[in-house]
C-alpha cells in the first residue's frame, strides 16, 4: 500500500490498494517495515493524523491476537518446570532412589542454566522473528521434557533439568520484552503482562489437577505415574508449537490483522506517546534510537536501577518457586494425602490469578506501580508469618492462600515497574533479560529453601522467604525516592537547559532530561 502523510492537512492518505496489492507481492519484510516506519516518522506529524482511527478498537485486535497464545505458552513453560513437585508426591523420588538433597539440586540447576541464557536469547528474539525463535525453544523442551519421564537416575534427572533450563530460558523473557515493548505503550503493559502471566498460576492449577488425573496411569505401558506426568505434558507442548509457527505475530509494521494506517499509528504511539499525558508535538520525551549498537547492552549491566530492582525481584520470586516447587509437599506435610494435595493447589492458584488480572487494570488506570508492588510484599510477609508461627493446618494453609494471592499480581507490577523505566529497544531487551536471569537465581536459593529434613513445618524456609520479602520491600523504598529525586533534578534541568535535539535525546535514552521515572 503505497501510503503518504500530509503534514498540513495532518491526516493520511492512502493510495490505490490494488496498486498496494501489486508492490506488496514483491516487497521483502524489511521493505515494509521501512513504509510504515517512514509514516510514523514523516515530517509534521501528530497524533492528529490518527485521530480519526478508534484506539481502543485497535487495543483490542492485538490483545485477542497477541495475549491469548502468549498466555498459552506460558502456562506451559511454568508447567513444564514446575510439574517435577506434583511428580515427587507420586513417587519420583523414591523410584530413582535419590536422597532429600539430590532432589533438590535436580531443581537448583534448571535455574543456572536458566539465568546464563537469558541475555543471549533476548538478544536473538530482537535479531530474529519472534514467530519462528520463540516456538523453536518450544520444541526444545517439550523434547527435554518428554525425555525426562524415561531417565533412570538421579544424575539423567540432573541433565535434564540442565537442558530444560537452557531450551526455557528465552521464553519468559522474550514474551515480556516482545509483548510490554514491542506492540504497547508503558502505561498499558502491567494489564497485559497480567493476562499472559496469569497463565503462571493457571499453570498450578492445572499442575495438581493434571498430575491427580495423569497419576492413575501408573502401570500404563510398564511406566510410573509420575513418568507419565512429564511424558504427556512435554508431547502437548512440542504439539502446541507447531500452533504457535502459525499464530504468533512479529511486529507491528506487519501485523497482518491491522491496516498500514493502523500500523503506522501503533509505531508512532510507541514512539511518541510512551505516557498517557504528553503534548501533541512530544516525541522528544521518548525519543529512541533502536540500532544495535553493544554500548546500550553495557549501559543495562552498568544502570544502578536494573540491579537495584533485582532485590526487588528476589523478593517476588523467591516466594514465588518456593510456592510453585513446594506447595504440594507443604499441604501433603500438614497431614492429607497425595491426592488431595494436588487438589488443594487448585484454588489457591484460581484466586491469584484473577487478582493478578484485576490488580494490574487499576495500576495501569493509575499510572502507578510502587504502590501495589510494595503493598502486596507486605501482603506476602502476614502470610509467611502465619505459615512459620504454627503448626495449625487450616492456618498454615491460610497462609499460603494469602501470600501466593499476593506474589502473583506483585510479579507483574515489578517487570512492568522496570521496563517502563529503560528506553531504548536493545537496551530495554538486555535490561530485562538481566532482571528476569539473575532474578532467577532466586529460583535456585528456592529450591534448597524447604528441605525434606524440615518438613511439616518448614521453618528454615518460611524464615529465608520472611527475609528476601523483607530486603525487596527495602530496595523498593530506595527505587521510590531515587526516581522521585531523578525526576525533580531533571524538570530543573530543562527549566534552565532548554532545547534539545532528538538525536541527543534518543542517544541518552532514559537519561535523557525530558524522560520521566515511572513509580
Amino acid at each position: 500500500m503505497d501510503a503518504t502523510l500530509s503534514s498540513e492537512k495532518g491526516e493520511v492518505a492512502v493510495a490505490d490498494p490494488t496498486h498496494h496489492e501489486r508492490r506488496h507481492s514483491k516487497s521483502t519484510e524489511r521493505d515494509e517495515i521501512g513504509r510504515i516506519d517512514a509514516m510514523a516518522d514523516a515530517p509534521g506529524v501528530t497524533l492528529d493524523a490518527f485521530s480519526h482511527l478508534d484506539e481502543k478498537k485497535i487495543l483490542r485486535k492485538m490483545d485477542m491476537r497477541l495475549i491469548p497464545m502468549l498466555a498459552v505458552l506460558y502456562l506451559l513453560s511454568f508447567l513444564d518446570r514446575g510439574n517435577i513437585g506434583n511428580a515427587k508426591i507420586e513417587g519420583l523420588q523414591d523410584d530413582l532412589g535419590m536422597t532429600s538433597d539430590q532432589y533438590n539440586w535436580c531443581l537448583t540447576v534448571f535455574f543456572f542454566s536458566y539465568a546464563a541464557f537469558e541475555v543471549p536469547s533476548n538478544l536473538l528474539l530482537k535479531k530474529l522473528r519472534p514467530s519462528r525463535w520463540l516456538p523453536l525453544i518450544m520444541v526444545a523442551w517439550g523434547t527435554v521434557m518428554t525425555l525426562m519421564g524415561i531417565v533412570r537416575n538421579y544424575e539423567g534427572l540432573l541433565a535434564a533439568r540442565f537442558f530444560l533450563g537452557i531450551a526455557e530460558a528465552g521464553l519468559y523473557p522474550g514474551c515480556a520484552y516482545y509483548v510490554l515493548t514491542m506492540w504497547y505503550c508503558r502505561h498499558e503493559i502491567q494489564l497485559r503482562q497480567a493476562m499472559f502471566f496469569s497463565a503462571a498460576s493457571i499453570a498450578g492449577a492445572f499442575s495438581g489437577l493434571l498430575a491427580f488425573a495423569i497419576s492413575k496411569m501408573d502401570g500404563v505401558g510398564g511406566l510410573e505415574g509420575w513418568r507419565w506426568i512429564f511424558i504427556l505434558e512435554g508431547l502437548a507442548t512440542v504439539v502446541i508449537a507447531f500452533v504457535a509457527f502459525a499464530v504468533l505475530h512479529d511486529f507491528p509494521e506487519t501485523a497482518s490483522f491491522l491496516t498500514e494506517e493502523e500500523r503506522a499509528f501503533v509505531v508512532y504511539r510507541l514512539r511518541y506517546r510512551q505516557d498517557k499525558k504528553v503534548s501533541q508535538d512530544g516525541r522528544a520525551q521518548v525519543a529512541e534510537a533502536d540500532e544495535f549498537r553493544w554500548e546500550y547492552v553495557w549501559q543495562a549491566f552498568r544502570d544502578w536501577q536494573i540491579w537495584t530492582n533485582i532485590i526487588v525481584y528476589w523478593g517476588i520470586v523467591c516466594p514465588l518457586y518456593g510456592i510453585s516447587l513446594f506447595l504440594p509437599s507443604i499441604i501433603n506435610n500438614l497431614g492429607y494425602t497425595s491426592s488431595t494435595a494436588q487438589l488443594l493447589t487448585v484454588p489457591i492458584y484460581v484466586t491469584a490469578a484473577i487478582l493478578a488480572v484485576i490488580f494490574a487494570y487499576i495500576s495501569d488506570r493509575v499510572g502507578k506501580r510502587s504502590p501495589f508492588v510494595i503493598s502486596f510484599l507486605f501482603v506476602m510477609l502476614v502470610g509467611f508469618a502465619m505459615c512459620i508461627s504454627t503448626t495449625n493446618p487450616r492456618v498454615v494453609y491460610a497462609g499460603v492462600f494469602l501470600a501466593a494471592c499476593a506474589i502473583y499480581p506483585s510479579f507483574p507490577g515489578n517487570i512492568a515497574w522496570l521496563s517502563g523505566n529503560l528506553r531504548g529497544g536493545y537496551k530495554r531487551s538486555a535490561g530485562m533479560a538481566i532482571q528476569i536471569g539473575v532474578g532467577n537465581l532466586g529460583g535456585a536459593i528456592a529450591s534448597n529453601m524447604y528441605r525434606q529434613k524440615d518438613s511439616p513445618r518448614y521453618i528454615l524456609g518460611h524464615a529465608l522467604e520472611l527475609g528476601f520479602i523483607s530486603a525487596g520491600i527495602i530496595a523498593a523504598f530506595i527505587l521510590v525516592i531515587s526516581y522521585a529525586a531523578a525526576n525533580k533534578r531533571r524538570a530543573r534541568i530543562m527549566q534552565e537547559s532548554g532545547n534539545f535535539s532528538n538525536e541527543e535525546l534518543a542517544a541518552k535514552g532514559d537519561k535523557a532530561p525530558t524522560f520521566r521515572y515511572m513509580y
